[in-house]
């Protein structure tokens, strides 16, 4: 028989803690789904994308059945519905891989009075409105050790209901780096993010993701109160990730020092990320979102460009 004790009050507290914030995203999470939707419509004029019919292994679409063609290609099923003969067509296998991780650790739950939103919902949007530009581009798309790749029009509501179950569960504590996965070749990883955790284990975790030959992609999320330390006088500074603080009377004695730590964290990010070929994209919340996923999006077609040329040969 499994033993059975009261919750102590740090646990219990946890325990809010947890249910709070699964409640707090379930209430977010239809405006986001809609904002995410409407920023991939406004990128997607003058996409081009690379789905065509072939071998594969999901399904794309029905079209009519042409003279000539052996019987064994009609889908009998389909064409008992109509007057007329229809044949299941594939998704082509040559379509690329992507997968995203979007980090919602405590920090990127921060706001200021500065930004259109926190870093944690941005991160949401463009993570969720990517993901629906790239399926309508051709390419599958998955939550990094949540789904499987998949290519379907409503994927920004599977993602999101995915990301929704796994934050009620008791137990769920997000992490701010993703998992070590060691991606295949031919595949991308958008990791978006605001990149704050130690910058050793930030380019350890690209190491190893990048073992396999793919190619990432980092968004990185800033609040504009990040990049101006506008504080003056007396002020307190609390850590998200845990009890720590610091209280200083003269704040503005510290900008010149934490806007240089703050560079050379950035720079050692970036130099980890071009050592094994990936792209570093820095996004303010006081911007639109439309911004980010138009780079975003440049990015990826030339990165899959790149494969393409790299496999070919």
């Amino acid at each position: 028989m499994s033993e059975v004790r009261l919750l102590d009050e740090a646990e219990r507290r946890d325990g809010d803690r947890v249910r709070g914030a699964a409640e707090d995203v379930a209430r977010r999470l239809p405006s986001l789904i809609v904002a995410a939707k409407d920023v991939a419509s406004s990128v997607m004029h003058g996409m081009h994308g690379r789905r065509r019919a072939g071998v594969g292994e999901s399904f794309w679409q029905f079209r009519p059945f042409v003279t000539g063609e052996p019987a064994t290609n009609v889908d009998w099923r389909r064409s008992a519905r109509d007057d007329r003969l229809y044949v299941r067509e594939r998704e082509w296998e040559a379509a690329h891989t992507v997968w995203i991780w979007i980090d919602r650790s405590a920090s990127m739950s921060f706001v200021s009075k500065l930004a259109l939103q926190s870093k944690r919902d941005r991160a949401l949007v463009l993570g969720l409105a990517a993901a629906d530009l790239l399926v309508r581009g051709g390419e599958r798309v998955g939550l990094l050790s949540l789904t499987r790749p998949m290519a379907m029009r409503n994927i920004i509501d599977r993602f999101a209901e995915t990301m929704l179950t796994e934050e009620a569960v008791s137990d769920f504590t997000p992490s701010e780096l993703p998992p070590n996965n060691v991606l295949q070749a031919r595949t991308q990883l958008i990791w978006i993010s605001d990149f704050l955790a130690d910058r050793v284990e930030i380019a350890d975790k690209i190491s190893r993701l990048s073992a396999g030959g793919a190619r990432g992609h980092l968004v990185m999320i800033a609040d504009p109160i990040e990049e101006t330390f506008p504080f003056t006088g007396h002020t307190e500074f609390l850590d998200v990730d845990s009890s720590a603080s610091l209280r200083v009377g003269r704040a503005e004695a510290f900008r010149e020092d934490y806007m240089l730590r703050l560079a050379a964290h950035r720079e050692a990010v970036r130099e980890a990320a071009a050592k094994r070929g990936w792209t570093v994209l820095l996004h303010r919340t006081d911007r639109p979102a439309s911004e980010a996923l138009l780079a975003l999006r440049m990015r990826l077609e030339a990165g899959t460009d790149m494969q393409a040329v790299r496999f070919a040969g």
